[in-house]
Protein backbone atom coordinates (compact mmCIF):
# COMPACT_ATOMS: atom_id res chain seq x y z
CA UNK A 1 0.00 0.00 0.00
CA UNK A 2 3.25 2.37 -0.02
CA UNK A 3 3.71 2.24 3.79
CA UNK A 4 4.37 -0.40 6.45
CA UNK A 5 0.89 -0.58 8.86
CA UNK A 6 3.01 -2.44 11.43
CA UNK A 7 6.71 -1.74 12.30
CA UNK A 8 8.97 -3.10 15.78
CA UNK A 9 10.17 -0.10 17.00
CA UNK A 10 12.13 0.80 19.82
CA UNK A 11 11.10 -2.16 21.80
CA UNK A 12 7.51 -1.69 20.82
CA UNK A 13 4.95 -2.63 17.96
CA UNK A 14 3.37 0.31 16.38
CA UNK A 15 0.55 -0.57 13.98
CA UNK A 16 -2.16 1.64 11.79
CA UNK A 17 -5.40 1.66 14.25
CA UNK A 18 -7.65 0.90 11.66
CA UNK A 19 -10.63 2.30 13.54
CA UNK A 20 -10.12 5.61 11.76
CA UNK A 21 -9.57 4.82 7.92
CA UNK A 22 -10.20 5.85 5.64
CA UNK A 23 -10.33 9.12 6.67
CA UNK A 24 -7.47 9.01 9.23
CA UNK A 25 -4.32 7.65 9.48
CA UNK A 26 -3.22 7.39 12.98
CA UNK A 27 -0.95 5.20 15.54
CA UNK A 28 -1.40 2.61 18.22
CA UNK A 29 1.33 1.52 20.21
CA UNK A 30 1.23 -2.18 21.64
CA UNK A 31 4.12 -1.70 24.45
CA UNK A 32 2.35 -5.12 26.72
CA UNK A 33 -0.09 -7.60 26.83
CA UNK A 34 -2.84 -5.04 27.85
CA UNK A 35 -2.43 -2.95 25.18
CA UNK A 36 -2.48 -5.74 23.02
CA UNK A 37 -5.83 -7.50 24.27
CA UNK A 38 -7.53 -3.70 24.09
CA UNK A 39 -6.45 -3.39 20.53
CA UNK A 40 -7.50 -6.57 19.18
CA UNK A 41 -10.98 -6.34 21.53
CA UNK A 42 -11.37 -3.01 20.01
CA UNK A 43 -10.22 -4.09 16.41
CA UNK A 44 -7.82 -1.35 16.76
CA UNK A 45 -6.18 -4.70 14.36
CA UNK A 46 -8.23 -7.35 13.06
CA UNK A 47 -7.70 -10.39 10.65
CA UNK A 48 -6.79 -13.95 11.48
CA UNK A 49 -2.58 -13.11 11.18
CA UNK A 50 -2.40 -9.78 12.08
CA UNK A 51 -4.43 -10.27 15.78
CA UNK A 52 -1.97 -13.58 16.18
CA UNK A 53 1.06 -11.32 15.05
CA UNK A 54 -0.02 -8.23 17.64
CA UNK A 55 -1.04 -10.49 20.28
CA UNK A 56 2.57 -12.55 20.42
CA UNK A 57 4.26 -9.21 20.72
CA UNK A 58 2.25 -7.73 23.79
CA UNK A 59 2.97 -10.76 25.66
CA UNK A 60 6.69 -11.20 24.39
CA UNK A 61 6.53 -7.23 25.81
CA UNK A 62 4.86 -8.40 29.58
CA UNK A 63 7.68 -11.08 29.74
CA UNK A 64 10.32 -8.86 29.61
CA UNK A 65 9.87 -6.80 32.20
CA UNK A 66 11.70 -8.92 34.71
CA UNK A 67 10.73 -12.01 35.42
CA UNK A 68 7.41 -12.73 36.04
CA UNK A 69 7.54 -16.64 36.03
CA UNK A 70 5.36 -19.17 34.76
CA UNK A 71 2.12 -18.86 36.64
CA UNK A 72 1.92 -14.66 35.96
CA UNK A 73 2.88 -15.83 32.84
CA UNK A 74 0.26 -18.49 31.55
CA UNK A 75 -2.50 -15.78 33.31
CA UNK A 76 -1.14 -12.99 30.67
CA UNK A 77 -1.47 -15.70 27.98
CA UNK A 78 -4.59 -16.45 28.52
CA UNK A 79 -6.18 -12.91 28.88
CA UNK A 80 -4.76 -12.16 25.40
CA UNK A 81 -5.97 -15.30 24.00
CA UNK A 82 -9.22 -14.50 24.67
CA UNK A 83 -9.99 -10.90 23.14
CA UNK A 84 -11.23 -12.67 20.13
CA UNK A 85 -11.94 -16.26 20.24
CA UNK A 86 -13.29 -17.06 16.94
CA UNK A 87 -9.86 -16.92 15.25
CA UNK A 88 -7.16 -19.02 16.22
CA UNK A 89 -3.81 -17.56 15.14
CA UNK A 90 -4.34 -15.61 18.14
CA UNK A 91 -4.54 -18.39 20.89
CA UNK A 92 -1.69 -20.47 18.30
CA UNK A 93 0.63 -17.48 18.50
CA UNK A 94 0.31 -16.70 22.27
CA UNK A 95 0.81 -19.98 23.23
CA UNK A 96 3.89 -20.39 20.81
CA UNK A 97 5.24 -17.38 22.96
CA UNK A 98 4.15 -18.71 26.08
CA UNK A 99 6.14 -21.86 25.05
CA UNK A 100 9.01 -20.28 23.97
CA UNK A 101 9.00 -18.22 27.17
CA UNK A 102 9.33 -21.13 29.87
CA UNK A 103 11.98 -22.67 27.86
CA UNK A 104 14.23 -20.22 26.58
CA UNK A 105 12.73 -17.38 29.05
CA UNK A 106 12.12 -13.51 27.87
CA UNK A 107 15.06 -13.35 25.21
CA UNK A 108 13.35 -16.81 23.42
CA UNK A 109 9.59 -14.97 23.82
CA UNK A 110 10.85 -12.47 21.39
CA UNK A 111 13.00 -13.99 19.33
CA UNK A 112 9.44 -16.19 18.93
CA UNK A 113 7.27 -13.31 18.11
CA UNK A 114 9.76 -11.92 15.53
CA UNK A 115 9.17 -15.60 13.96
CA UNK A 116 5.63 -15.59 13.99
CA UNK A 117 5.37 -11.83 11.98
CA UNK A 118 8.15 -13.07 9.86
CA UNK A 119 6.40 -15.82 8.41
CA UNK A 120 3.16 -14.61 8.48
CA UNK A 121 5.41 -11.97 5.96
CA UNK A 122 6.27 -14.99 3.93
CA UNK A 123 3.40 -17.07 3.92
CA UNK A 124 1.39 -13.97 2.48
CA UNK A 125 3.23 -13.63 -0.63
CA UNK A 126 3.73 -16.95 -1.27
CA UNK A 127 -0.30 -17.46 -0.85
CA UNK A 128 -0.37 -14.56 -3.71
CA UNK A 129 2.35 -16.63 -5.85
CA UNK A 130 -0.25 -19.38 -5.65
CA UNK A 131 -3.26 -17.84 -6.20
CA UNK A 132 -2.43 -15.58 -9.05
CA UNK A 133 -2.21 -19.04 -11.22
CA UNK A 134 -5.88 -18.83 -10.52
CA UNK A 135 -6.52 -15.93 -11.86
CA UNK A 136 -6.92 -14.60 -16.02
CA UNK A 137 -5.78 -11.54 -17.73
CA UNK A 138 -10.06 -9.44 -17.61
CA UNK A 139 -10.85 -11.41 -14.33
CA UNK A 140 -13.23 -9.60 -12.24
CA UNK A 141 -12.73 -10.81 -8.62
CA UNK A 142 -15.67 -10.32 -5.57
CA UNK A 143 -13.93 -9.95 -2.24
CA UNK A 144 -15.68 -9.86 1.27
CA UNK A 145 -14.94 -7.93 4.30
CA UNK A 146 -10.91 -6.94 4.03
CA UNK A 147 -8.02 -9.89 3.75
CA UNK A 148 -5.66 -7.57 2.63
CA UNK A 149 -2.37 -6.35 3.61
CA UNK A 150 -3.87 -4.48 6.52
CA UNK A 151 -5.50 -8.23 7.59
CA UNK A 152 -1.64 -9.18 7.49
CA UNK A 153 2.00 -8.32 7.67
CA UNK A 154 2.06 -8.06 4.06
CA UNK A 155 0.64 -8.76 0.54
CA UNK A 156 -2.57 -9.98 2.76
CA UNK A 157 -4.83 -13.42 2.14
CA UNK A 158 -7.49 -13.29 -0.60
CA UNK A 159 -5.70 -9.73 -2.14
CA UNK A 160 -2.60 -11.10 -2.05
CA UNK A 161 -3.53 -12.94 -5.44
CA UNK A 162 -4.37 -9.90 -7.35
CA UNK A 163 -2.08 -8.11 -5.89
CA UNK A 164 0.78 -11.09 -7.50
CA UNK A 165 -1.31 -11.38 -10.69
CA UNK A 166 -1.13 -7.33 -11.33
CA UNK A 167 2.85 -7.93 -10.75
CA UNK A 168 2.55 -10.26 -13.31
CA UNK A 169 0.69 -7.73 -15.98
CA UNK A 170 -2.94 -9.38 -15.69
CA UNK A 171 -5.72 -6.49 -15.38
CA UNK A 172 -7.38 -7.62 -12.35
CA UNK A 173 -10.94 -6.05 -11.55
CA UNK A 174 -12.40 -5.63 -8.16
CA UNK A 175 -15.53 -5.84 -6.48
CA UNK A 176 -15.82 -5.49 -2.79
CA UNK A 177 -18.80 -5.60 -0.55
CA UNK A 178 -19.24 -3.08 1.82
CA UNK A 179 -19.29 -5.78 4.83
CA UNK A 180 -22.04 -4.69 7.45
CA UNK A 181 -22.16 -3.93 10.55
CA UNK A 182 -18.62 -2.78 10.90
CA UNK A 183 -18.09 -2.14 7.07
CA UNK A 184 -14.62 -3.31 6.53
CA UNK A 185 -14.98 -3.48 3.00
CA UNK A 186 -15.67 0.07 2.49
CA UNK A 187 -13.98 1.51 4.90
CA UNK A 188 -10.84 -0.69 4.26
CA UNK A 189 -10.49 -3.00 1.12
CA UNK A 190 -11.80 -0.49 -1.21
CA UNK A 191 -8.72 2.28 0.67
CA UNK A 192 -6.04 -0.94 -0.41
CA UNK A 193 -7.48 -1.72 -3.89
CA UNK A 194 -7.87 1.60 -4.79
CA UNK A 195 -4.11 3.15 -3.50
CA UNK A 196 -2.79 0.07 -4.67
CA UNK A 197 -4.29 1.58 -8.32
CA UNK A 198 -7.28 -1.59 -9.13
CA UNK A 199 -10.35 -0.99 -10.80
CA UNK A 200 -12.75 -0.96 -7.66
CA UNK A 201 -16.62 -1.15 -7.16
CA UNK A 202 -17.87 -1.16 -4.25
CA UNK A 203 -21.12 -2.66 -3.63
CA UNK A 204 -23.77 -3.33 -0.68
CA UNK A 205 -23.91 -6.34 0.80
CA UNK A 206 -27.58 -6.82 -0.25
CA UNK A 207 -25.74 -6.67 -3.99
CA UNK A 208 -24.12 -10.14 -4.27
CA UNK A 209 -26.75 -12.09 -6.51
CA UNK A 210 -27.35 -9.59 -8.69
CA UNK A 211 -23.84 -8.68 -9.98
CA UNK A 212 -23.31 -12.31 -9.92
CA UNK A 213 -26.36 -13.36 -11.68
CA UNK A 214 -25.84 -10.57 -14.74
CA UNK A 215 -22.28 -11.99 -15.20
CA UNK A 216 -20.12 -9.14 -13.64
CA UNK A 217 -17.55 -11.77 -11.22
CA UNK A 218 -15.64 -14.16 -12.83
CA UNK A 219 -13.80 -15.40 -9.62
CA UNK A 220 -14.88 -15.13 -5.37
CA UNK A 221 -11.55 -15.11 -3.06
CA UNK A 222 -12.23 -14.24 0.39
CA UNK A 223 -10.25 -14.87 3.72
CA UNK A 224 -10.39 -17.28 6.87
CA UNK A 225 -10.37 -16.50 10.26
CA UNK A 226 -10.04 -20.59 10.68
CA UNK A 227 -10.32 -23.04 8.53
CA UNK A 228 -11.14 -26.98 10.19
CA UNK A 229 -9.02 -30.08 8.87
CA UNK A 230 -12.08 -30.88 6.72
CA UNK A 231 -12.41 -27.49 4.56
CA UNK A 232 -14.86 -26.18 6.94
CA UNK A 233 -14.27 -22.29 6.44
CA UNK A 234 -15.07 -19.83 8.73
CA UNK A 235 -15.39 -16.27 8.02
CA UNK A 236 -16.44 -13.23 8.37
CA UNK A 237 -20.43 -12.81 8.95
CA UNK A 238 -21.46 -12.99 5.24
CA UNK A 239 -19.21 -14.91 3.76
CA UNK A 240 -21.81 -18.26 3.98
CA UNK A 241 -24.17 -16.61 1.78
CA UNK A 242 -21.99 -15.41 -0.47
CA UNK A 243 -20.83 -18.88 -1.06
CA UNK A 244 -24.16 -19.85 -1.52
CA UNK A 245 -24.83 -17.39 -4.41
CA UNK A 246 -21.27 -18.64 -5.73
CA UNK A 247 -22.17 -22.09 -6.22
CA UNK A 248 -25.68 -21.38 -7.52
CA UNK A 249 -24.22 -19.29 -9.99
CA UNK A 250 -21.46 -21.82 -11.38
CA UNK A 251 -18.25 -19.03 -9.76
CA UNK A 252 -15.05 -20.30 -8.58
CA UNK A 253 -15.69 -19.74 -4.33
CA UNK A 254 -11.72 -19.86 -3.44
CA UNK A 255 -10.68 -19.13 -0.01
CA UNK A 256 -7.46 -17.76 1.09
CA UNK A 257 -5.58 -18.45 4.50
CA UNK A 258 -2.10 -18.96 5.75
CA UNK A 259 -1.43 -22.73 7.31
CA UNK A 260 -1.35 -20.73 10.38
CA UNK A 261 -5.13 -20.45 10.02
CA UNK A 262 -5.54 -24.49 9.90
CA UNK A 263 -7.34 -25.88 13.06
CA UNK A 264 -7.05 -29.90 12.86
CA UNK A 265 -8.75 -30.77 16.13
CA UNK A 266 -11.86 -29.00 16.13
CA UNK A 267 -15.06 -29.70 14.67
CA UNK A 268 -17.71 -27.19 13.59
CA UNK A 269 -19.49 -27.35 16.42
CA UNK A 270 -16.52 -26.79 18.88
CA UNK A 271 -16.01 -23.13 17.32
CA UNK A 272 -17.01 -20.35 19.47
CA UNK A 273 -18.98 -17.47 17.26
CA UNK A 274 -18.02 -13.81 18.49
CA UNK A 275 -20.68 -12.07 19.37
CA UNK A 276 -19.82 -8.74 19.45
CA UNK A 277 -21.40 -5.19 20.90
CA UNK A 278 -25.33 -5.04 19.49
CA UNK A 279 -24.21 -1.12 19.05
CA UNK A 280 -22.12 -2.04 15.71
CA UNK A 281 -25.46 -2.65 14.47
CA UNK A 282 -27.66 0.19 15.93
CA UNK A 283 -25.10 2.80 15.00
CA UNK A 284 -23.54 3.94 11.83
CA UNK A 285 -20.15 6.30 12.87
CA UNK A 286 -21.75 7.17 16.10
CA UNK A 287 -25.19 7.74 14.73
CA UNK A 288 -28.15 5.60 16.02
CA UNK A 289 -29.71 4.64 12.64
CA UNK A 290 -32.66 2.09 14.84
CA UNK A 291 -35.22 2.35 16.91
CA UNK A 292 -35.16 2.01 20.66
CA UNK A 293 -36.21 -1.08 22.10
CA UNK A 294 -35.17 -3.73 19.41
CA UNK A 295 -33.19 -6.66 19.93
CA UNK A 296 -29.98 -7.44 18.09
CA UNK A 297 -28.28 -10.28 16.52
CA UNK A 298 -24.47 -9.43 15.68
CA UNK A 299 -22.61 -12.68 15.41
CA UNK A 300 -18.89 -11.21 13.88
CA UNK A 301 -18.78 -14.66 11.67
CA UNK A 302 -20.34 -17.58 10.60
CA UNK A 303 -19.08 -20.85 8.64
CA UNK A 304 -19.06 -22.41 5.19
CA UNK A 305 -19.28 -26.15 4.32
CA UNK A 306 -16.69 -27.14 2.43
CA UNK A 307 -19.15 -28.26 -0.61
CA UNK A 308 -19.66 -24.75 -1.30
CA UNK A 309 -15.39 -23.95 -1.24
CA UNK A 310 -13.86 -24.69 -4.95
CA UNK A 311 -10.13 -24.50 -3.43
CA UNK A 312 -8.37 -23.33 -0.30
CA UNK A 313 -5.05 -20.99 -1.34
CA UNK A 314 -2.10 -21.56 0.80
CA UNK A 315 1.51 -20.69 1.25
CA UNK A 316 2.28 -24.12 0.88
CA UNK A 317 0.16 -24.63 -2.45
CA UNK A 318 -3.46 -25.07 -3.34
CA UNK A 319 -6.03 -27.81 -1.86
CA UNK A 320 -8.78 -29.22 -3.67
CA UNK A 321 -11.76 -31.21 -2.49
CA UNK A 322 -11.33 -33.59 -0.76
CA UNK A 323 -10.05 -31.05 1.80
CA UNK A 324 -8.91 -33.75 4.83
CA UNK A 325 -6.62 -35.42 2.52
CA UNK A 326 -5.17 -32.29 0.43
CA UNK A 327 -4.55 -30.11 3.04
CA UNK A 328 -2.73 -33.17 5.15
CA UNK A 329 -0.78 -33.61 2.10
CA UNK A 330 0.44 -29.79 1.75
CA UNK A 331 0.99 -29.85 5.71
CA UNK A 332 3.37 -32.89 5.15
CA UNK A 333 5.69 -31.38 3.16
CA UNK A 334 6.95 -28.64 5.60
CA UNK A 335 8.07 -28.88 9.04
CA UNK A 336 7.49 -25.16 9.57
CA UNK A 337 4.00 -25.36 8.45
CA UNK A 338 3.26 -28.44 10.65
CA UNK A 339 4.76 -26.23 13.62
CA UNK A 340 2.08 -23.95 12.60
CA UNK A 341 -0.27 -25.29 13.82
Amino acid sequence: MGFRHIELEDGRLRVLDQRYLPTRIRWYYVVDAESAHYAIRNMVVRGAPLIGVVGAFGLAFELSKGDPGPEAARAAAERLASARPTAVNLPRAVGRVLEAYLERGARGALEEARSIMEYEREAARMIGVHGARLLEDGDTVLTHCNAGALATVEYGTALAPLRVAAEEGKRIRAIATETRPVLQGARLTAFELVKDGFDTTLISDTMVGYVMSRGLVDKVIVGADRVLADGYVFNKIGTYQVAILARVHRIPFYVAMPTSTLDVRSRPEDVVIEERDPREVLYVRGRRIAPRGVRVLNPAFDGTPPEYVSAIITERGIAEPPYRESLARLLGGSDRARSAV
